[in-house]
């Protein structure tokens, strides 16, 4: 598709969006089109859809903006699609969610800029889109779930929890990706969480999980789980991975954002031979660094890593009063400050391949400050949902 054709789409979706509240009702334009045109559908999907409508209008936003690089939208779709078997949805679905979706794109754009030439460009895109959805659903031979069984709950935290799983047969999956579950406690409500631990033959898995006090699942994650609870989980997702032949790393992960990071460090580990890679653990609190201590000993086995503490206060809140403990020996100083803005000031960073984890918020402030330190943006990764 020419560039000036996708550039047309690309404006229009950013005048969709650039309203607060832009992203919402875009989203509810999609699901009540979808829903009128196809009532059954409605049984397939949660009664509370506030999440669903923010990481479906997330991910349109992350697949309009990269759609001159369209195999890596593909894919992305494709993992999507794999993902949506678990509320039942089957490859023929995917085109009614097109037509949808251009009702909703024709509602929302304003009025000045919606032309025929601009329909016939964004009902060409869906059309690509939602081919390569169904055809991704169609082909994919993997359960569309997995069973699991809670097999550890440790509380490190008042509002954290890491929980550890064995699967009743290995997924699929690499380290650095993500997966949906469902527990008893919420049941038809479904959580990303991100594998802290590398794929094993055992099956077992590893979940870092911070409450979130309007969430709706993770307060139960974090306080109610217990051990022989049988979870569901969902098919991997999200594209974060070292690129062995592209040279150094640079990792940077706030909260329970370390989880896909720390991941594919105790991959590397497993090798005897890497590029070196700086991992920026960051946090509001020094507390916030929970596996500070994890990190010390991989960074002490393995001298091609570099771990750098970052907090913006030097002394536990008044909820978790536990004094602040000096860094293991030969861990590199703590340093203060936000951590998008304590990274750029090292430089621009542009020899290295970068990743970014943690809160939407964080992400965003760190994309900032790293382009305005001059980091190329094709240099960085992170996942969209």
């Amino acid at each position: 598709m020419e560039a000036f054709a996708i550039a047309r789409v690309q404006l229009s979706f950013a005048s969709i969006v650039a309203t607060p509240t832009g992203h919402e009702r875009f989203a509810a334009a999609f699901y009540t089109a979808l829903w009128a045109d196809n009532p059954a559908l409605r049984e397939l999907f949660p009664a509370g859809m506030e999440s669903m409508r923010q990481r479906f209008a997330t991910a349109v936003g992350w697949a309009v903006n990269r759609l001159g690089d369209f195999p890596a939208v593909e894919a992305f779709l494709g993992q999507l699609a794999r993902d949506h078997r678990k509320y039942g949805v089957k490859p023929e679905h995917f085109r009614a969610a097109g037509a949808a979706m251009l009702i909703a794109v024709r509602e929302c754009t304003p009025l000045i800029l919606w032309t025929a030439a601009l329909e016939h460009t964004w009902r060409e895109i869906i059309t690509r889109l939602v081919a390569a959805m169904a055809i991704a659903s169609a082909e994919d031979d993997l359960p569309a779930v997995w069973g699991a069984t809670v097999v550890g709950h440790e509380r490190v935290m008042p509002d954290l929890a890491i929980i550890r799983l064995e699967t009743d047969s290995p997924i699929p999956f690499h380290a650095g990706q993500y997966m949906s579950v469902q527990t008893p406690h919420r049941p038809h409500m479904w959580r990303y969480l991100s594998a802290a631990i590398p794929p094993n033959p055992q099956g077992q898995i590893e979940f870092h999980v911070r409450r979130v006090s309007s969430g709706w699942v993770s307060p139960a994650l974090v306080g109610e789980t217990a051990v022989g609870d049988r979870w569901v989980i969902g098919p991997p997702l999200g594209g974060l991975h070292v690129d062995r032949s592209r040279g150094d790393v640079l990792m940077i992960a706030s909260g329970t954002g370390l989880a896909p990071l720390r991941a594919q460090i105790m991959e590397m580990a497993m090798r005897g031979d890497n590029p070196r890679v700086h991992l920026f653990f960051g946090g509001k609190y020094p507390c916030d660094l929970y596996d500070i201590e994890t990190l010390w000993h991989l960074a002490m086995t393995n001298p091609w890593l570099t771990v750098v503490p970052v907090v913006e206060e030097k002394e536990n809140p008044w909820w978790h009063p536990v004094p602040v403990r000096e860094p293991p020996s030969g861990l590199h100083r703590t340093m203060y400050g936000k951590l998008g803005k304590v990274v750029a000031q090292f430089g621009s960073w542009a020899d290295r391949q970068i990743q970014i984890a943690g809160s939407p918020s964080m992400i965003k402030t760190t994309l900032y400050a790293l382009s305005a330190a001059g980091t190329p943006r094709q240099n960085i990764s992170f996942d969209p949902l």
